[in-house]
C-alpha cells in the first residue's frame, strides 16, 4: 500500500537526491556526470579531470590509449514504468513483491514529475493495463489509486505484454520494467530486444523467502498462478541446489541486459526502498 508517509519520504528524498547530482534529469535520467545522454555520439582522449568510469576499456585494449564516450543530450524523454501485477507477485509477509514494486514506479513517476516530465505506466499479468501520459499530480494520483487498488492475480505473460507495450512506444523512451520474472529466462531473453534501442532498467524484485530459502523441512508448496500443487522436502542439499539455481536464473537475465545495454537490478522486499532508488540513481 503507497500511503502519505511513503510520498512524503518520496519528497524529501528527492531533495537529496537533487543536491548530490551535478545534473538533474537530461530528460528522465539522472545524470551524476556530463555527457549524460544514451545516443552514442563519438570517442575522444580521455583528459585530466574526467571521470576514469567513462574509460572505454575494449578500446584502451586495441590501441594502448585512454579514451571515454560521448554522447548527444536527449531531452524530453518519456518514462516508461512497467509493474508485473500476476499472482505471484503477491506474496510476502510484511511487505508484498507488488506494494515494493509499486513504491519504485511510483518513485521514478514522481522523479519524472518534478522535472516536468511525461510518464506513463502500466500493469501487466494475464492482460496489460495502459494510462496515457501526461503531466502534473493528477497522473501521479492516478497511479497510486490505481496500484492501491489493485490486486495481484492470473498468469505473467511477459512477452505478450511487452509486443503490445511496444506498439505504444513513438519514441526514444526510458523505460522500467518491474517483476520478479519468475519465467522461463528464455522468454525474457527473447522479449528484451524489443526495447534495444531504449534506455531500459530491469528490476527484478523477490521476497527473501524466495531469495534464501531458509526453511527446513517436509512442505506443501502451490504455485500462486496455475495453482499447482506439490509436496516436497526441503533439505540443506536442496536449499544449496535452489540457490544455484536462482543465481543461474538471474545471471542470464543480467547476461541478457550487458548485451543490449540494459541495467539489471535485483532487490529483496526486505530492503529499504530508498536504498534501493539510491542504487539505480548511481
Amino acid at each position: 500500500m503507497i500511503d502519505t508517509e511513503f510520498l512524503d519520504q518520496l519528497g524529501r528524498f528527492n531533495l537529496i537526491v537533487s543536491k548530490r547530482v551535478t545534473s538533474v534529469y537530461t530528460g528522465p535520467r539522472l545524470s551524476i556526470s556530463s555527457g549524460g545522454g544514451i545516443v552514442f555520439k563519438d570517442y575522444r582522449p580521455y583528459a585530466l579531470g574526467d571521470d576514469f568510469r567513462a574509460i572505454d576499456w575494449k578500446v584502451y585494449a586495441r590501441t594502448d590509449d585512454l579514451h571515454i564516450k560521448t554522447y548527444e543530450e536527449e531531452r524530453a524523454m518519456n518514462v516508461h514504468i512497467l509493474v508485473d501485477n500476476s499472482a505471484s507477485m503477491d506474496f510476502g509477509k510484511r511487505i508484498s513483491k507488488f506494494d515494493f514494486a509499486s513504491m519504485i514506479g511510483v518513485g521514478y513517476a514522481y522523479l519524472s514529475l518534478k522535472e516536468n516530465e511525461k510518464f506513463q505506466f502500466a500493469t501487466f499479468g494475464d492482460t496489460m493495463e495502459i494510462f496515457s501520459p501526461r503531466r502534473g499530480m493528477n497522473q501521479l494520483a492516478a497511479m497510486v489509486e490505481h496500484l492501491n487498488s489493485k490486486k495481484p492475480e492470473g498468469l505473467s505473460k511477459f512477452q505478450d505484454a511487452m509486443v503490445q507495450y511496444k506498439k505504444i512506444i513513438n519514441s526514444r523512451s526510458a523505460i522500467i520494467i518491474v517483476s520478479d520474472f519468475l519465467i522461463s529466462t528464455e522468454e525474457i531473453i527473447e522479449t528484451l530486444p524489443l526495447f534495444a534501442k531504449h534506455d531500459v532498467k530491469v528490476v527484478q524484485v523477490l521476497d527473501p523467502v524466495e531469495k534464501q530459502l531458509s526453511m527446513e523441512g517436509e512442505f506443501d508448496l502451490k504455485d500462486s498462478e496455475t495453482k499447482d500443487k506439490m509436496r516436497t522436502y526441503i533439505s540443506p542439499k536442496m536449499r544449496q541446489n535452489y540457490h544455484c539455481l536462482m543465481a543461474k536464473h538471474a545471471g542470464k537475465i543480467e547476461d541478457a541486459c550487458n548485451k543490449l545495454g540494459m541495467h539489471f537490478y535485483q532487490f529483496t522486499s526486505d530492503m529499504p526502498v530508498f536504498d534501493a532508488f539510491y542504487q539505480m540513481l548511481k
